[in-house]
């Protein structure tokens, strides 16, 4: 970018009125790359050891993969893709091992230092792109109900009701392989905003409700009322809620005081 920026910041986590979390959330760091940033929710489905073993490998992978990424030299999209399916074989193993069918979704984004953002998702988690205040694009779950939204079947609206709005139609874990749609933001905008949620979140809100909210809101401060909206809406019966948040604003830069300025300013002859 040409412009020094921020990126600010949040993640939040609830258990929901599920017995057991099964989701997991990150946002993580470079040690080595500064503005270098991995967002990452997983969503673990599988009965309660089963399903939290497939989302906690779904971050141990990404940390391990993210360590060893150099924005400098290495592909970002490849990175995503890669994270997408090292979690998908582990997980088949675990299965295999464990007599479980754990499964899990997975929706992550990575920013580079310069800017640029790649995506990738697998389920029924999603990613969003904000900017200024209106919805630029979000993923398209890999799911049943989507499916019939694409064919003109059902609207959006009756999706959120289906009888069978929680078949996924592909996932890590599974016996074929995972989906690993990819997506690019060439350029990140000051006034943008990244949201990463499971569908514990995205279910009780729609694009504009999201946009209203992280318009007017800090991103700790928006993550905590979607968590809080989510379990009110849910009525007693809510998933486990994960959610990550990115806005990024524009560094100003401090201009010094007008008499010092003059003074910086004046020489001899």
């Amino acid at each position: 970018m040409t412009k020094p920026f921020r990126l600010i910041a949040a993640t939040g986590i609830h258990r929901g009125d599920r017995e057991y979390q099964q989701d997991q959330v990150a946002l993580l760091v470079h040690s080595r790359h500064n503005g270098c940033v991995l967002g990452v929710v997983a969503d673990g489905m599988g009965g309660r050891s089963g399903g939290r073993k497939a989302s906690d490998q779904v971050m141990l992978t990404a940390r391990q993969l993210f360590e060893r990424y150099s924005p400098d030299t290495d592909d970002a999209a490849a990175l995503l893709k890669h994270i997408v399916q090292e979690s998908h074989i582990v997980i088949r193993l675990t299965a295999i091992s464990a007599e479980q069918e754990p499964h899990s979704t997975i929706a992550a984004f990575l920013i580079n230092p310069r800017g640029d953002c790649h995506w990738v998702h697998a389920g029924d988690s999603r990613l969003y792109h904000f900017r200024n205040g209106q919805l630029v694009h979000r993923t398209s779950d890999h799911s049943y109900v989507q499916a019939l939204v694409d064919r003109g079947e059902i609207t959006d609206t009756e999706a959120l009701t289906h009888p069978h709005s929680n078949i996924l139609v592909g996932c890590l874990g599974t016996e074929a392989d995972p989906p690993a749609t990819p997506h690019f933001i060439p350029q990140l905008q000051p006034g943008d905003v990244l949201l990463a949620c499971s569908d514990g979140v995205w279910h009780y809100f729609s694009p504009d409700e999201f946009a209203a909210v992280l318009q007017s809101l800090t991103p700790r401060e928006a993550s905590e009322f979607f968590i809080e909206k989510a379990r009110a809406r849910s009525g007693g019966g809510g998933d486990n809620l994960s959610l990550a948040i990115v806005r990024m604003e524009q560094l100003v830069e401090e201009k010094a005081p007008p008499r010092l300025a003059a003074l910086h300013g004046t020489g001899a002859d």
